[in-house]
């Protein structure tokens, strides 16, 4: 049985104790957001307006306003660069599932929503490390079987 998205943002908290989830409003400049970005090491920033997720800005989307705004990027808003109306996932969800999604759209972020209001969000690495964690566990078991084979 797969593992839930709820079990995940758990595993990655215990990974992260001080994880955050990082947030600017739409008419911030995008020199702000790439800042928080690189001081945070994050690589994708979520943006609320009056407490509601509008979008996503992730390297995808800086990359893409690179292209559309070229050298005025720096001074465009994040409401100019933003993916709006991202995917999401559920807390129910599985984590198969979100691999899925996460493939089949070419996304590398997904925000997490436990009804209306944002959780979390979880990237293709959370999802590659605990794909690498359910291996490990696997092997030993595979090993522990393997020792104990009746003669």
């Amino acid at each position: 049985m797969s593992a839930t998205v709820a079990e995940l943002l758990k595993d990655k908290a215990r990974q992260a104790p001080n994880n955050k989830l990082y947030s600017v409003g739409p008419d911030v400049s995008v020199s702000d957001a790439v800042n928080m970005m690189v001081k945070n090491t994050i690589s994708s920033v979520v943006v609320m307006d009056n407490h509601v997720m509008v979008g996503l800005i992730t390297l995808r989307e800086l990359l893409q306003g690179l292209y559309q705004h070229s050298e005025k990027l720096t001074q465009a808003k994040c409401h100019d660069v933003m993916k709006t109306n991202p995917p999401v996932a559920h807390l129910e969800d599985t984590v198969d599932h979100l691999r899925g999604l996460m493939t089949e759209l070419h996304i590398t972020h997904v925000p997490v929503m436990n009804q209306d209001a944002l959780v979390g969000i979880l990237s293709f690495h959370d999802i590659a490390r605990s794909a690498i964690k359910d291996a490990d566990f696997e092997n030993k078991l595979l090993k522990q079987y393997i020792r104990n084979w009746p003669e």
